[in-house]
Formats: structure tokens, C-alpha cells, sequence
């Protein structure tokens, strides 16, 4: 049987609300009276739906992706708000909680694969380690689940890919391979923060091609978090534009790029 989500009819109505975030604060307290460097951002992504958050180096973005898991470094703290993901604070839960949350709830793609994929072992072990105790698998179950998912991700002979360290393959295959990782847990949300920077163009598209096949095949939202304009008109619904911890812009790709009404957008684009 596919695992794959029905798609809805358009008569269904909108999808519910996933996540909700509403005036987050976060700040640095050892500046003192320094501005907050996420001031009272607000926003909804519904259940499938894909969002970028776009600014300047230093606008906020990637601190709201590593709020939404719990991941913010010891010298920053949220100050204030909250973030609602399906009806839960995230920023109420305990260490127990985050460790149920992340993978299966939300999972995230960053701009280095090195950073999640461990060296010193083989990429098989790695991507069945979480599915046996969160997807109750044995390990032959999430072996061929993982194999199956390599493929999905068009890794060339998936089989001697698991026997293989991740320092043998190339940046774009790696991405892949973390991909494939993310995506095997089923995540219902993943954030991607600036996943192929480092990729050349041509291997940008492909990896960026399969991260949305994959989240409209499953049925996963995505938070996108970039400075690249051209990609997020290319990939995502819905936009976000940050401006030294505040959001300036938001609304449909669209409408957003092709109508500016902030100047701060405009020079962007």
C-alpha cells in the first residue's frame, strides 16, 4: 500500500493551520537594550502548503527555523509569543518532547549535509537508526525502506550507497542522502535552510526538484528559508520577507515579487 497522501478535492476546503506563529520575539540578553533580532513575527502554514522566509544575511530567518526546533545557540532566548504546531507551543516543550518532535514532526535539511551526516559511519546505518524505534521497524524493514527512499531521491545503486561513507560522495549526492533521511521519518513539516548554497546551479535544481516532489508527495509543508529570490518564486507559495528582525512583506509569491508594496522588497528584488 503507497504511503502516499491523497490529494485533496478542491471542494474540501482550505487545509487546516500546521503551524501558527504569532509575535515572536527573540533576543540576544547579554547586548543589554539592543533591538531583538526576531521583533514580533507573526505567521500560518497550513498542511502542505510551502513558505519562504527571504532576507539580507543577518534579517532573522534562520534563527526562526532554529526556534520552530529547538535549536537556537545558549546566547540567544525567546523573549516573548508563541509557536502553535498542530495545537502544541514548541516553545513550552521540555527536552523529551523536542526529541518526539524533531524527525517525526519537523525535520530540517541544512546548508552543509557534513553538519547532520555522521563520517564515521556507513550511510545505511544512518538512515535506519531512527526509523526501527519511531517507525517500529526491524532492521531488515527499514534497510529495504531506506534503499527504497535512496532511489526515490535517484541515488545511482542505492544498495552500495548504504555500504558507503558520506565523505565519498559528492556535496549535491549528499544532500540527497540527507534528504532521503529527513523524508524517511515522515516528517508533516520540513524546514530547509538554504539547502543548496553550496551547490553549483545545475545541481541546485535537481536537489530543489526532489525536495518539492517529495513534500508534495507526502504531503508536507515546507519552510524555505533563503536569500534567493529566483528560487523562492521557482518553489514555494507563499513568502515572508524579513528586514532586521521584522516582517516587512508577506503574502503570495506572486503578489509579493511582482507587486512589491514595501521599498524594502523592492530593492531586494
Amino acid at each position: 500500500m503507497s504511503d502516499v497522501q491523497p490529494r485533496r478535492n478542491v471542494h474540501d476546503g482550505p487545509p487546516p493551520v500546521l503551524l501558527s506563529v504569532r509575535d515572536l520575539e527573540i533576543r540576544f540578553p547579554g547586548r543589554g537594550d539592543a533591538a531583538p533580532v526576531v521583533d514580533r513575527v507573526s505567521f500560518d502554514l497550513r498542511a502542505g502548503e510551502s513558505l519562504s522566509i527571504v532576507g539580507e544575511s543577518g534579517s532573522g530567518k534562520t534563527l526562526i527555523g532554529k526556534t520552530l526546533l529547538g535549536l537556537l545557540p545558549d546566547a540567544a532566548r525567546v523573549a516573548a509569543g508563541q509557536a502553535l504546531f498542530e495545537g502544541a507551543d514548541l516553545l513550552r516543550q521540555d527536552a523529551r518532547q523536542w526529541r518526539a518532535t524533531r524527525g517525526a514532526g519537523i525535520g530540517m535539511v541544512f546548508q552543509e549535509p557534513m553538519v547532520s551526516l555522521n563520517p564515521a559511519l556507513r550511510v545505511g546505518e544512518q538512515l535506519i537508526e531512527a526509523l526501527v524505534p519511531r517507525r517500529g521497524m526491524d532492521r531488515r524493514q527499514a534497510w529495504e525502506a531506506a534503499v527504497a527512499m535512496l532511489e526515490r531521491v535517484r541515488v545511482r545503486d542505492a544498495r552500495d550507497c548504504m555500504k558507503r561513507f558520506p565523505h565519498e560522495f559528492s556535496g549535491g549526492m549528499r544532500q540527497r542522502i540527507l534528504l532521503a533521511g529527513v523524508m524517511l521519518l515522515k516528517p508533516r513539516l520540513l524546514i530547509a535552510d538554504e539547502p543548496t548554497t553550496a551547490l553549483d546551479c545545475v545541481v541546485q535544481k535537481e536537489v530543489l526538484d526532489l525536495m518539492c516532489e517529495l513534500t508534495r508527495e507526502e504531503g508536507t509543508a515546507l519552510i524555505f528559508i533563503s536569500h534567493n529570490l529566483a528560487l523562492v518564486a521557482a518553489y514555494t507559495q507563499r513568502v515572508l520577507v524579513m528586514r532586521r528582525g521584522r516582517a516587512v512583506e508577506a503574502g503570495p509569491v506572486a503578489q509579493v515579487l511582482s507587486r512589491p508594496a514595501d521599498p524594502y522588497t523592492l530593492g531586494l528584488l
